[in-house]
């Protein structure tokens, strides 16, 4: 009797694992969870989202056995506010983080010998004291938690690092400045940096004339992708009773291109001969003989890397327990060598400047996302539920039985991971972004209202609306045609933003009309 009234009470409970209501011997326990975040990766840059060009085995495999989102967007264009957004729950309307910011105002942060000499250089604006991320309520819920790859949302000798933000363990690029060289000096081991076996090069370091022979110099010794997965692998192979959550922030495929020469040899083998990427002087970066070839094997390497993850969940019996989740901080550069254009890299959305990375149109924003459980998530399943990064929050929250802080705009997409009634739906999803001549953005049900150069008044449009169900490369304005669509749209964009903390990361031609 007692047992018949522990197991309904358990049912009841809205925790994942208990969701079959099964006896204690078939019940595996809290999930463990890995989420894995490309940088720069479009939409299109992988089998499951149409690939041609560039080979992901593992993670057509991971697709196939799993869900694809269709409609899945970032939280922002670029990286930091992307991610600030994913541990936070917020959207980019009531985000701290709305930017990248440098914190430029300690002294000369883009002079990579200069923060090789004073870490205090390094880093990225902190957060808010006091900001509560995702680790942390994952931690409170008995998970132990590890991130490895580019932080980017902090400085070391501050609060706002990971092993203080809720990680019991980092290692990676504190600062997403140093992470625009694959072979940099240091790395960090949690607050310590941990010096790599690569000479000073400084990222941004180009030569018009380069020749054949002078590209080699760009290949060092420690690839930092390398060791970045050495640690996440040891993170997974540590004993423990408790079950972890693992947050992968792979710098790939984020120029400048540099990937493993074999992985580059199979891909010039493939595509044959090329125009080579040479920086020119100024801010382009490293020099790069097979630009196309070296992207493609930066996708392929990473591809390869989530296999050889996927075989050592299975060697430790994790796999069936373990919820993955794939996806990118925003869509695909144009820069660096990068050709989003040849690979098709935003899928059927315009790539490119302007459309692309920065940019608040598709391109820019809508990302892939796969979602692998096996038994609990449908093999081969697809939906087209409008979600976004944010949302991981609350999915979560609900996965493991944490409260959802009132800050958060996500909403739990986990009735669809599910196959379950009662999903709820965004009214609204937006972005604000001060880069890029300032921008906004919102979505609701069919309809999207943009508008661009809110910090640059010559430039600045007015209102773009497009409806993504007819028209989801955008091009066709319709705000003219529809002028209650618009209006009603820019009312609520209007309720859901607030004025940012931060004076940097404000939209001056918007909130200059929206000032009473």
């Amino acid at each position: 009797m007692r047992f018949k009234v522990l197991l309904r009470f358990l049912c009841a409970l809205p925790l994942l694992w208990t969701v079959s209501c099964s006896r204690d011997t078939q019940n595996p326990g809290p999930p463990n969870i890995i989420y894995i975040l490309a940088d720069d990766l479009g939409y299109g840059d992988i089998g499951p989202y149409g690939q041609r060009l560039i080979e992901t085995p593992n993670l057509d495999r991971l697709a196939a056995a799993g869900m694809v989102f269709s409609q899945h967007y970032a939280g922002a264009p670029v990286c930091a506010p992307s991610r600030y957004m994913l541990l936070t729950g917020k959207h980019a309307g009531h985000a701290y983080i709305r930017g990248n910011d440098e914190w430029a105002s300690r002294g000369p942060v883009w002079d990579y010998r200069a923060m090789a000499a004073d870490s205090t250089l390094e880093g990225q604006r902190p957060l808010p004291e006091g900001e509560k991320l995702l680790p942390q309520y994952l931690r409170e819920m008995g998970y132990r938690t590890g991130m490895f790859g580019k932080w980017g949302l902090g400085a070391p000798h501050t609060h706002s690092v990971p092993t203080k933000m809720g990680f019991d363990r980092f290692y990676g690029y504190n600062c997403q400045r140093q992470a625009h060289t694959y072979y940099p000096l240091h790395l960090y081991s949690d607050l310590v940096r941990v010096p790599l076996d690569n000479d000073t090069l400084a990222p941004h370091t180009g030569f018009e004339d380069t020749e054949e022979a002078d590209y080699a110099v760009f290949r060092q010794r420690d690839y930092a992708p390398d060791r970045i997965f050495e640690a996440l692998s040891a993170f997974v192979e540590e004993p423990s009773e408790k079950p972890f959550f693992l947050y992968w922030a792979t710098p790939i495929p984020h120029v400048p291109l540099q990937a493993p020469e074999r992985w580059v040899d199979y891909y010039r083998e493939k595509f044959g001969e090329e125009e080579p990427y040479r920086a020119g002087k100024g801010f382009g970066y490293f020099p790069q003989a097979s630009p196309r070839a070296a992207y493609a094997a930066m996708v392929s390497y990473l591809d390869e890397n989530i296999g050889r993850l996927i075989d050592q969940l299975k060697a430790r019996g994790l796999y069936e327990n373990t919820l993955i989740l794939f996806s990118s901080d925003n869509g695909p550069s144009y820069a660096g060598g990068a050709d989003p254009e040849w690979f098709a890299s935003a899928g059927p959305f315009r790539p490119g400047y302007g459309r692309g990375k920065g940019f608040v149109y598709e391109g820019g924003i809508r990302v892939p996302l796969i979602a692998h459980w096996p038994s609990r998530i449908v093999a081969g399943s697809r939906t087209d539920h409008p979600s976004a990064q944010y949302d991981v929050l609350p999915t979560l929250a609900e996965l493991t039985g944490f409260e959802v802080p009132e800050t958060a705009d996500g909403l739990s997409f986990l009735p669809t991971l599910l196959g379950q009634p009662g999903q709820q739906q965004h009214q609204a999803m937006v972005w604000a972004f001060p880069e890029y001549g300032g921008q906004l953005a919102i979505r609701a049900g069919r309809w999207k209202l943009l508008q661009r150069g809110l910090n640059d008044s010559l430039r600045n449009p007015g209102p773009e609306l497009f409806d993504l169900w007819e028209d989801p490369a955008e091009q066709q304005d319709l705000s003219t045609a529809l002028p209650q669509v618009r209006d009603s749209l820019l009312d609520l964009l209007r309720r859901e933003y607030r004025q940012p903390e931060a004076p940097g990361f404000r939209l001056r031609e918007w909130e200059a009309a929206e000032a009473p």
